[in-house]
């Protein structure tokens, strides 16, 4: 195992997933009194693992046809439109 890719997917999807939409779903559903705070945990980590099997899967068969390099660039790209949209629709 390479500990330095677990340490830098382990950061980068820790500090992307603090505040996210997601993060407060989890919150609210939490807050009820009623539900179990141990289902919501299993919930919760069932479909983060999921989606990123999924992310997994699909970078496996894309890097098969585009390059790394290029999947950043793109990657990148998408992150500063997505950031623009953000402050034009604030």
């Amino acid at each position: 195992m390479d500990w330095k890719i677990l340490s830098t997917v382990f950061t980068s999807v820790f500090i992307a997933e603090l505040g996210d939409k997601t993060q407060l779903a989890t919150m609210l559903f939490a807050s009820d009194k009623d539900t179990s705070k141990l289902t919501v945990f299993v919930g919760a980590s069932l479909a983060l693992i999921l989606s990123s099997a999924i992310g997994v899967a699909a970078g496996s068969v894309i890097s098969q046809y585009v390059s790394a390099k290029t999947l950043q660039y793109v990657a990148g790209i998408g992150f500063i439109a997505i950031g623009l949209w953000t402050l034009l629709k604030a």
